[in-house]
C-alpha cells in the first residue's frame, strides 16, 4: 500500500491533521499500523518471537498494542490511540478508525479458535468500546463510545450501551 494513500486517508478523517509530514512524524497510530505490518510479516514467516519484539517495541512506543497475528487492512486510522488493544485472531477492514481505549478483545481461553472479533469495512470504534469474542461488525457499522459490544452489528448500524444495544441503519428512502 502505497505511504501517501495511507497518509491521505488520515487527514480526510482527521480535522486536525495539517500536512503530511505532520502525520508522519506525528501520528503515533499510523507508526502503530506501520511496525505492526513489519511485525505481522515476521510473524507469518515464522520468526514469532522477532515479531512479538518488535510488537513489543512499537506497544512501549505508541501505547497501542496490537498482536503480530492480528489482519490489518489498508487505510485503517488508529486516533488517539492511547490504550488500544487489539488481539491475535482480530481482523481489522479497510477504512477502519479506531479511537483510544478500544480494546478488540475475547471471551475465551482456548488456544487455536478465532477468540477475537472481525470488523468489517470502514467501522468506526469510538473511545472506550470493548469489542469482545468472535464476532462480526458489518461494513459501514459504529459502535458509541465505552459500548461493551458481545453480539454481532449489522452493516451500517449502531452498537450503543453496556450491554451494547443495536440501533438499526436508517433507509434512505424515509419520506
Amino acid at each position: 500500500m502505497p505511504l501517501f494513500e495511507h497518509v491521505d486517508s488520515i487527514i480526510a478523517r482527521d480535522p486536525a491533521a495539517r500536512t503530511r509530514l505532520e502525520v508522519i512524524l506525528c501520528y503515533p497510530g499510523l507508526h502503530a499500523v506501520w511496525l505492526h505490518r513489519i511485525a505481522h510479516f515476521l510473524w507469518n514467516i515464522g520468526l514469532k518471537l522477532i515479531a512479538r519484539i518488535v510488537s513489543h517495541t512499537a506497544r512501549f512506543i505508541t501505547g497501542i498494542e496490537i498482536h503480530p497475528a492480528v489482519v490489518v487492512g489498508k487505510r485503517v486510522f488508529i486516533d488517539h490511540g492511547l490504550g488500544v488493544v487489539i488481539g491475535e485472531t482480530a481482523e481489522i477492514g479497510d477504512g477502519c478508525t479506531i479511537y483510544q481505549g478500544v480494546t478488540l478483545g475475547s471471551t475465551s481461553f482456548d488456544k487455536g479458535c478465532k477468540r477475537h472479533p472481525t470488523l468489517g469495512r470502514d467501522v468506526v470504534v469510538s473511545a472506550g468500546a470493548k469489542v469482545l469474542g468472535n464476532l462480526f461488525v458489518g461494513d459501514g457499522a459504529k459502535i458509541g463510545a465505552n459500548a461493551v459490544v458481545i453480539q454481532m452489528v449489522p452493516a451500517g448500524a449502531t452498537a450503543v450501551g453496556v450491554p451494547a444495544r443495536i440501533i438499526p441503519a436508517q433507509s434512505a428512502d424515509i419520506n
